[in-house]
């Protein structure tokens, strides 16, 4: 592994997992980024950039699910499964929000089985054998649990398993490879996960929160008739203070700046034209908190 820098007094800080590759690398990259840390020095698995007080560490997900439940981190960037996989789901989590798949039970379309049940006795291949072997326990069906690596559907569909527990995003892949899928094991997505009395991450904490806040919000400015405000209000039930500017030479006018969810700014800009609004600007803020 190469250090790209040292944290403070060479003291590592808080020690962060952040994945080494893939979909979620590029995710969790993008959000680290708007959150304010450089993550040009993060250059694939196993380098290390301490920014401030935290220690990034690139890692491939299970293996940082695995340093988390060993206590060798002290937070990561993980997608559900593997926090499940590793017993994890009791931390403290902050879901992301991206990242968002099912983990799935699959079969060959050809072999007559409609559910999880009629796997009684078969031989069951996945990257998750702890989740896997917990969840059909908890259904009281017997099965042999493979611990496999690469694509599976290509395991089941050549006959090496009965079935799968692997993820679908888009259902493509099993699709191609003649599988069905026989039960939805559970929804997954990216989350934060950090262990408990780790109070020098609140801050990274606070700046992701702030984030994915903001990434659901627009910030308004228009122009809009002083005699309306009140229908304004109305227009938006939870808009309480909406910051008011007189215009330069105008008093007809008043210039309303206010913070609003996306989706209710589109449901309502007719409204708003409907009230004489007018110079509307929607932007998407970098950051919002509450």
């Amino acid at each position: 592994m190469s250090r790209t820098d040292t944290g403070p007094a060479g003291r590592p800080g808080m020690r962060v997992g952040v994945p080494s590759r893939g979909r979620l690398r590029d995710d969790c990259l993008v959000l680290l980024d708007r959150a304010g840390y450089t993550t040009d020095m993060l250059h694939g698995s196993g380098s290390i950039a301490a920014v401030g007080d935290l220690e990034f560490i690139e890692m491939r997900p299970r293996d940082a699910g695995a340093a988390l439940a060993a206590g060798s981190l002290d937070a990561a960037f993980l997608a559900t499964d593997i926090v499940a996989e590793h017993d994890l789901e009791d931390l403290p989590a902050l879901p992301l929000g991206f990242s968002r798949s099912e983990l799935v039970v699959a079969s060959r379309d050809d072999d007559g089985r409609r559910d999880a049940a009629d796997l009684q006795g078969a031989v069951v291949a996945t990257h998750l054998p702890a989740l896997t072997g917990r969840f059909f326990r908890a259904k009281g069906i017997d099965v042999t649990v493979v611990a496999m690596g690469g694509a599976l559907e290509g395991v089941c569909a050549a006959g090496l398993a009965d079935a799968i527990v692997d993820l679908r995003e888009t259902g493509t892949s099993l699709a191609t490879n003649r599988l069905r899928v026989l039960e939805v094991v559970r929804r997954c997505e990216a989350q934060f996960v950090r262990r408990g009395g780790t109070a020098g991450l609140d801050g990274l904490v606070l700046r992701l929160e702030a984030v994915l806040t903001a990434g659901g919000h627009r910030y308004v400015m228009l122009h809009v008739p002083r005699g309306r405000l009140d229908e304004l209000r109305a227009v938006f039930p939870g808009l309480a203070s909406p910051t008011v500017l007189p215009l330069a030479g105008r008093e007809d006018l008043v210039a309303v700046h206010f913070v609003v969810a996306g989706h209710e700014l589109w449901g309502r800009l007719g409204d708003l034209r409907a009230l004489g609004a007018t110079g509307i600007v929607a932007l998407a803020p970098q950051a919002l908190v509450p």
